[in-house]
């Protein structure tokens, strides 16, 4: 019999952390691709191969560094704990961290070449007729690139659902707590409940292929009307 309790806890949470980290990966992924795209200045190409840095790295050592900087010793973390009593080692928002860190150049990557796509002329007469730097990225550039960052958004979110590596170091594997799907997965093949395991397998599946065929459509519909432009 296929325990329905403890799947859905596990389903809950992933979609909680998913969430909330596809969120802030898309806010600071759209900034960052932004000013990437537009703007040059010493050091770019470095901070470019710092922001992809978490696609290359495994993710155990992305959450060495998260426990660096997040530890209750950390530089982020000690200020946290000391000056709020905040510890976000073993909790969900940690897990909501390390969920962003590793989905975050799936969103800037997509943005940015997105960004890049837009042609400068249009950008350069919003300009002309008086639209501030703001208006034009909200006018002009934005709704023009808003397909693939959907798209690379939507990427992020699959990627958060199935993150293992960095969310056990930093939130631990703490049923109900802060045990995600990819974790109850591992427990229930490690404790040989069967059942359970194919259960949580299928449901990310499934999850991560509609997200996918989506993705796709959008970057297909995208480029299509770059195309026909």
């Amino acid at each position: 019999m296929i325990e329905t309790g403890t799947a859905l806890t596990p389903l809950l949470l992933t979609l909680k952390v998913a969430l909330l980290a596809t969120l802030f990966s898309f806010l600071a992924g759209v900034f960052f691709s932004r000013l990437l795209s537009r703007f040059s200045f010493p050091g770019k190409e470095w901070l470019d191969a710092v922001l992809t840095l978490p696609l290359v790295l495994p993710p155990t050592v992305l959450g060495y560094y998260l426990i660096v900087l997040l530890g209750r010793k950390g530089w982020l973390g000690q200020f946290l704990w000391e000056s709020f009593g905040i510890s976000l080692m073993f909790t969900w928002q940690g897990a909501v961290v390390a969920s962003a860190v590793v989905s975050f150049p799936l969103v800037f990557k997509s943005a940015r070449a997105s960004f890049e796509a837009v042609d400068h002329n249009l950008e350069k007469a919003a300009r002309t007729l008086g639209s501030s730097e703001l208006g034009v990225f909200l006018r002009v550039s934005l709704p023009l690139a808003w397909r693939g960052i959907l798209a690379g958004a939507m990427l992020a979110f699959a990627r958060a659902m199935g993150e293992f590596g960095a969310t056990l170091m930093i939130a631990g594997n703490l049923p109900g707590k802060t045990q995600t799907l990819s974790l109850a997965v591992y427990d229930a093949v490690q404790a040989g409940k069967d059942s359970l395991a194919t259960t949580l397998v299928l449901i990310t599946s499934i999850v991560c292929v509609l997200v996918l065929v989506s993705s796709g459509k959008i970057l297909k519909s995208s480029y299509i009307k770059e195309v026909d432009r």
